[in-house]
This record gives C-alpha cells, structure tokens and sequence, in this order.
C-alpha cells in the first residue's frame, strides 16, 4: 500500500522521539478527577445526553454509579447498550453528541460534563471477575458476520448473547475494523483496539476466521446457502479517485492506506515521511493524516478543501487539534492537476479556486500552486464493487453506492442483513456502526425465532 512513497526518506528522529508524539491525545481522569467531574451532573430526568446517544446509553445513570463510586454498575450500564463503548468514549465526537446536549452548556459555567472521559473511565477500571454477560441458552442457529469491523463485532456479541453461535469472516489479519486500522494512532493507544476485541470475545459462541474476503474466496451465496442469516459489516473499502491524470504516480496515496501502515508499524522511524505534503479531504481522516504526517517530522502540511470551513464535515474540535498541530489549512480551493517531476513522481498540486453560485460550486478560473513531495487524499470511501459480484450479491438492492436496509437493517435479499458504513442511513460514526449491528442481531434473533415458530 505504501509503495509510492518508498522513494522518500525516513523521519528524522527516533523510534522513541516518535513514540512520544503518539501518546494519548486527550489523558484519563484520575479518581480525584472522575469524582469531581460526575459530582458536576445534574442527573437530569428525560436527560437529553442519553436521547442524543446514538447507542442509547442511559448517561445520567452510569455517571451517577460513578459518583456513587459503583464502577462495575457504570461499566455494566454502557457495556449493555455499546459493548465498544471504550473506543467510543476516545474516538466518539462527543462534542457534537452528548457533551453539546449537556445541560450545563447553558448554565453559570458553560461548560459541559465530560461525559467522554467519565466512559471511559469507567470501563478503564471495571473489575469484573468474568465477562459481564452471559449466553442465552443456545437457539441452536448459527450465523455468518461478514466483517469485524464495529458492526459486525457488536452483531456478532448480541447474537451470541442470544444463544446463537456467530462466525465472523475477516479480510484482514486483525479484527477490529477501523478501530484497529483507520483511527489516529493517538486516539487509541497502547493495543486498545484488540484489547477491546479479546473482551468481547470472551463471551464465547464467537468464531474469527480471517484472510476471507468477499467476493473473493468468499461468496455470499455459499454463506446464505449454510447459515441461517448472514450479516454484512463489510464497511466501505474503496478510496475514492481525484479523477486526475497522474493520480497513480509515486507520491500520492489514500490517506486510509497510510494511516493503516502507520498504525501496524512496529518502528515509525522506518516509514517514509515527505518534506512537503497535501492533505485533499474535510473529513476526521483529512485531519488525522495531516496531523499524524506532521507528528511524523514532516516540515510543512496543508489540508486543503473545496468549500469553507463550516462546511467541513470534521468537527471544530478535530479542526482545533490540526491548528495546534500546526496544521495550514486552506479552504474554497479544488484540486485542479496533478504535478509531477522529470522522473514522473508527484511534487505538488494544482488547485483551483472556488466560490459559490447560489447553491452550485463552481471554479473561478483562478488556479495556484502548492509544492509537495506527497499528497494524500482523503476524500471519501465507496464501494468495493468486488464484495458485490456474485450472482446473489449482485441481487442485493443500493441506495447509490450503498446497500439499501429497511429500519430492521434487512436488505432486499430475505436472510441477509447489513449495518454500518455499508449501508445508507447514518453519519459514519464508529457509535453509529455499534447501534446498528446490536439493533440487526435483534431482528436477526427475532426473525429466525418467529420461522421456527411457524414451522
């Protein structure tokens, strides 16, 4: 993946100095801290933190054990309703979420509880002897999970919570999805990603097999022949094209691509880092690539977008940690060309400026330049058509370039079910992803439940 960028040198600094640009970007609450802080909540009836919760986590309620200093009955209480809910109180934008709901934005302080840090406190220091939940007497059924990403991994621990026994076919060599391969290094530290998944899994009934792709030495209609259901969580793995001659050309990468070696590396000092690079994107991944190339030594990053700021589909906080990671960033700019030395390796971009007509974005004609010895993109997944192309995939209705869902998360195809990125509702968040695996588990169990019934 990373091979167009081998012709450039590697960082400056140490293994060790590296390290220590990726620690954890926003530190834990301490107990004097996590007291302090849920003594803050005003435990609020009809709270509308919990009403905001994708997850539909009772927040008033797991603060209050903590305030009450009953950790394990806060943990229990998240855990019920987001079994990934220590990746989600790092990586979750709870600035947007449940913080902005907090009704302490509107009173003297005007500040908001950190509702994020008190989760993750909680389930950081539960002390549970054995897993929390128990299997269900077992149904007997079994069920296909296509993906270990978060939707599969929490369709697959609702489903085994429910007596049924779960395989979950993984391209990848790890579980975990974009928790292990797409977030900030500095969002989740020290293995947290697969800690997370040996605790889910502990559970039992949950099989892994990895190194099965779909489409390839997996096909859907083997899986729908065998299984009682199968489930798709299956993410979107295609980076999105610029649409510009000299898009292949050494030097310009998918940001995910990146982010991914970045993550699995075993010594940042041996990846390749530009002098000079472009990060083309508005999103959290835009401002993760720019951000971690910077940590990286990189001397100058700008992320550039086609629209304003407010349009940026980034939180202002995510925005905020570029700025202080001194991060340039230029808006109402497209690119325009790829620019490419005697050697055809890539050495800036052309963009062009824009502005708005009415509601249409259009071009002024005014173009610049920006030197760089790699540019990553970073603008939007799609589709792998190829998980798709088997004779039953292809029966599987889209909504554009995802797959279409009714609310209980059933596709077109009776006995397939899909969630997550993959499908058309929602906002692409990893709480998001968790909500709809656990909500399709439940029509899965219910679905097969009422045949046996009726038989």
């Amino acid at each position: 993946m990373i091979a167009s960028l081998q012709h450039l040198p590697q960082p400056k600094a140490s293994s060790a100095e590296l390290g220590e640009q990726f620690t954890d970007l926003a530190p834990p609450l301490n107990a004097r801290q996590a007291a302090i802080e849920s003594a803050r909540c005003l435990y609020c009836y009809d709270a509308p933190c919990t009403r905001i919760c994708p997850s539909e986590i009772d927040v008033a309620s797991f603060i209050r054990n903590i305030h009450e200093q009953n950790i394990n009955g806060a943990a229990a209480g998240i855990l019920k309703q987001n079994i990934l809910g220590g990746s989600c109180s790092r990586v979750c934008p709870t600035e947007i979420l449940c913080e902005d709901a907090c009704v302490r934005n509107h009173d003297a302080e005007g500040q908001p509880v950190k509702i994020g840090l008190l989760q993750r406190y909680a389930l950081d220091h539960m002390t549970f002897t054995e897993h929390p939940f128990q299997r269900a007497a077992s149904t007997g059924k079994k069920i296909a999970v296509v993906g270990g990403g978060p939707a599969g991994l929490s369709c697959a621990h609702r489903l085994a919570m429910l007596g049924n026994d779960v395989v979950i076919y993984e391209a990848l060599e790890k579980t975990g999805g974009l928790n292990e391969y797409g977030i900030a290094k500095y969002k989740l530290t020290d293995d947290f990603a697969q800690k997370e998944v040996d605790f889910l899994l502990g559970i039992g009934g949950i099989e892994v097999r990895h190194g099965q792709r779909l489409g390839d030495n997996l096909q859907l209609k083997d899986l729908h022949a065998q299984y009682d259901a199968v489930f798709l969580g299956i993410g979107l793995g295609a980076s999105r094209r610029l649409g510009l001659t000299g898009e292949d050309a050494p030097g310009l990468m998918a940001a995910v691509d990146y982010i991914a070696e970045l993550r699995q590396a075993s010594d940042l000092a041996k990846l390749p880092v530009p002098r000079r690079a472009v990060v083309i994107g508005a999103g959290n991944t835009a401002i993760d690539m720019a951000v971690q190339i910077q940590r990286l030594g990189a001397e100058e990053v700008t992320l550039v977008y086609r629209r304003g700021f407010g349009d940026m589909s980034a939180t202002r906080h995510e925005q905020d940690i570029a700025k202080a990671n001194q991060v340039r960033m230029r808006t109402w700019a497209a690119p325009k060309q790829v620019l490419l030395d005697d050697g055809g390796k890539v050495c800036g971009m052309r963009f062009e400026n824009t502005k708005l007509d009415g509601a249409k974005l259009v071009g002024t004609g005014v173009t610049f330049d920006i030197p760089a010895d790699a540019v990553f993109k970073a603008i939007g997944q799609g589709m792998d058509d190829t998980s798709l192309s088997d004779a039953m995939a292809a029966t599987v209705q889209r909504d554009g370039e995802k797959i279409h869902v009714d609310s209980h998360f059933r596709t077109s195809v009776p006995g397939i079910y899909a969630g997550g990125d993959c499908v058309a509702p929602g906002q692409d968040l990893t709480v998001q992803a968790v909500q709809h695996g656990k909500l399709a588990a439940l029509a899965i169990h219910q679905d097969i439940l009422s045949k046996v019934e009726a038989a």
